[in-house]
């Protein structure tokens, strides 16, 4: 990753409709020097005209908002923010949920208890290419992928270089680590990961793995 990247604070956003947690996740934040927050909402209408301008690297997105669900908003939004993780907070362990809001754009998916310290290593996580989930959510996919169907129409026109590319996206691998795996330039990483988006017809890493694991 860029030294500039890692040096600079890491722009947050939230969307939360609970006025108190959203003062608590606000407080978090703000007090740390390695992070800002970028703006605070209430409602996933106030979020999608105000976001876009902000352009905040991690958006921390409940899912049970008043009108539109965090998991809508999260797809409009990731069509317009390509380069924004979005990593969604919720009090349930929903399966359903957690995939309809991967397929949506989502990077990562946190329990509301999760503690202070675990969820500003989340952010940071995502922000550096990671899926950040708490080990309940984890088993959750564990379970639902143990029978992993036969890849895709999609999955086959990779090449065999772009497959182990995506296989390592699928291990959780950040980019670092994938560049020195498979002994690679960045340059190269990236051209791969473009590559794997067109062929799949998908914007995000996290759409990228669940159409490999779950073709």
């Amino acid at each position: 990753m860029d030294k500039t990247l890692e040096s600079s604070p890491i722009r947050v956003a939230l969307v939360e409709d609970d006025d108190e947690i959203r003062a608590n996740l606000a407080y978090r934040i703000n007090s740390h020097p390695n992070f800002r927050l970028t703006g605070a909402f209430a409602d996933a209408e106030s979020a999608l005209l105000e976001l876009p301008q902000q352009k905040p690297d991690v958006v921390l997105m409940d899912i049970n908002l008043p009108v539109m669900d965090g998991v809508e908003c999260v797809r409009r939004l990731k069509a317009r923010m390509t380069a924004t993780q979005f990593v969604m907070l919720t009090v349930y362990e929903d399966s359903g949920r957690l995939f309809k809001s991967l397929i949506a754009g989502a990077s990562g998916y946190l329990l509301k208890r999760t503690t202070p310290s675990r969820l500003l290593a989340a952010i940071r996580e995502a922000r550096q290419g990671g899926s950040p989930m708490t080990p309940q959510i984890a088993r959750l996919v564990v379970q639902h992928f143990q029978d992993v169907a036969e890849p895709s129409a999609e999955i086959e026109k990779l090449t065999a270089r772009e497959k182990e590319v995506l296989d390592q996206l699928s291990k959780g691998f950040r980019y670092k680590e994938i560049v020195d795996n498979l002994d690679i330039s960045d340059g190269t990483l990236h051209s791969h990961i473009r590559n794997i988006y067109d062929k799949l017809h998908v914007h995000s890493r996290t759409e990228a793995v669940v159409k490999y694991l779950h073709p």
